[in-house]
């Protein structure tokens, strides 16, 4: 039976996205949770997993392609798919090439493998110069491991950005000296690899080679090729290995509802009595756990900013509200020919940058910070762009945004974006900016109160976009209305200043042609 793959239902305020990345390619065989392709909005990047095992029968979409909501993109084919044959064949073929391969890989076993046993120390990269130390985030390998050269280690995460550390040579990774959680200075020595390539155990006979064939088939649950994406993070949430769950899939592969009966299968086995004081109360049932995980670097330090905004500033928010039927009629109407033409579709963050670079132009103390009992008034435009990533949000910098057009500013929040989601951000890209954009619509959000990003005086929320009866020369209708949200910096900006600025991005919006006016 045919499975479609459609694109997930997208936040109201975006009427659609874009194929960024096919992981998978038509006759591939995938796995029910897989991560089969990343689909691009204004802001998100969404995940489209296989609903079931089988074979990728179609893609209807390519990469590029704009898609809408629900739309179908692909097929899947339940099941091994009638081309990918059946499995005792394929045993047979795997038998026989592990049979023919056997005296030449002994031949060459005993030449030797290239093993000159040189170590190589594994340090932690440079650090910025405003970043004293860092944190092993993960281990993409483990002791004893085969590695090659430029394959990437491990991950370290800094206050702000994620260095990858990948391999000199081709070799075993021999030690890690530093674990995942430990703290690290620049240059340190965190593992060792040996160079050359190990040498497999030589095989005894065709039989037991394939007898080891056998067992390796057993055990592919364990390497993380055969666990799904969603897989491995609930084997990681509640701190077990791949080898501890028994597979009901295919080949003994793991599926979600492995790992969630075995966890519920620990939760009702009797806890170990632990010692607790005396006054503890005892537990009301084995479903009542705690988990405690240490904050990332990343997170402690949105959370002292956050904090540092909100106590070391005198923040107010003010509000409005626009029509988005203007802006939605000119992306309808001018769409494809500007993704045509551009290389990139038409999204609303290019209108709102736009608009926010033309009323900072009027408003100057907007675009102005604070250093100290000194008011500092900037001359360029760089306009900070909230992105949600795995790690938390963070807000990369797009540059000179006032000699930039419509299509520029889609093509840089589009790589920032990508940027965020694979943690790929620069600290340069996440330094600076003079004023913060920030779209919680994407996420359903009606109305919030954005908190300053210091050293900023303010920062502009943008909200889902949703029909309500308006009154229009004395008649209701119903229009696509948002609110908009400026928080501001009282101790510089004043109340004049900041609802100005705020009708100039509504009026801005509201009519899209006084932006080529300069009206």
């Amino acid at each position: 039976m045919a499975i479609e793959i459609k694109v997930p239902e997208l936040p109201e305020s975006v009427a659609d996205g874009t194929i960024a990345t096919w992981h998978v390619k038509k006759g591939d065989k995938v796995t029910r949770d897989q991560n089969l392709v990343d689909i691009e909005t204004d802001k998100v990047v969404l995940e489209v997993v296989a609903e079931a095992d089988g074979v990728i029968g179609e893609i209807n979409a390519e990469e590029g392609d704009t898609v809408e909501s629900k739309a179908v993109i692909g097929t899947i084919v339940e099941g091994d798919g009638e081309a990918a044959g059946s499995d005792d064949d394929a045993d047979d073929a795997e038998d026989a090439e592990a049979d023919s391969a056997d005296d030449s890989d002994e031949e060459a076993e005993d030449e030797g493998a290239e093993a000159s046993g040189e170590s190589i120390e594994v340090k932690v990269p440079e650090l910025p110069e405003s970043v004293s130390d860092a944190t092993i985030a993960t281990w993409h390998v483990k002791a004893g491991d085969s590695v090659s050269r430029d394959q990437n280690l491990v991950d370290i995460e800094t206050d702000k950005v994620v260095l990858e550390v990948v391999a000199e040579a081709d070799g075993v990774l021999a030690e890690i000296i530093h674990d995942e959680g430990a703290t690290v200075g620049a240059k340190d020595v965190i593992g060792v690899i040996t160079q050359g390539t190990a040498k497999p155990a030589k095989k005894a006979s065709k039989s037991a080679s394939k007898a080891e064939t056998s067992s390796a088939s057993d055990s592919d649950k364990d390497s993380s090729d055969a666990v799904s994406p969603s897989v491995r993070r609930l084997l990681k949430e509640h701190d077990l290995d791949a080898s501890d769950v028994k597979g009901t899939g295919k080949n003994g592969r793991l599926t979600k509802e492995d790992v969630e009966k075995h966890v519920k299968n620990a939760k009702d086995a009797p806890a170990k009595q632990e010692s607790k004081p005396a006054s503890a109360p005892a537990s009301a049932g084995g479903d009542r756990t705690q988990k405690r995980v240490p904050m990332t670097r990343l997170r402690k330090r949105i959370a002292e900013r956050l904090l540092g905004a909100k106590n070391d500033t005198a923040m107010l928010t003010t509000f409005n509200e626009i029509n988005m039927k203007p802006i939605m009629d000119l992306r309808k109407k001018y769409q494809q020919e500007f993704e045509e033409r551009h290389g990139t579709r038409l999204g609303f963050m290019s209108f709102y940058v736009k608009a926010v670079v033309e009323a900072l132009k009027r408003f100057p103390e907007v675009n102005a910070s604070i250093d100290g009992d000194d008011i500092v008034y900037h001359n360029y435009f760089d306009v900070s762009i909230a992105v949600s990533t795995p790690r938390g949000l963070v807000t990369p910098v797009l540059r000179d945004c006032d000699k930039m057009s419509l299509a520029d500013i889609e093509k840089g929040i589009k790589d920032l974006a990508i940027k965020g989601r694979d943690g790929k951000l620069t600290l340069d890209e996440m330094q600076g900016g003079n004023f913060t954009i920030t779209n919680g619509g994407v996420f359903g959000s009606l109305l919030s109160t954005p908190i300053l990003n210091p050293p900023q005086s303010a920062i502009l929320g943008m909200h889902k976009i949703q029909d309500r009866p308006m009154a229009v020369d004395g008649k209701v209708e119903i229009l696509p209305m948002m609110y908009l949200a400026l928080s501001y910096d009282h101790r510089i900006v004043d109340g004049k200043e900041s609802v100005g600025f705020l009708v100039t991005v509504k009026n801005l919006l509201e009519d899209p042609q006084r932006l080529l006016l300069d009206v």
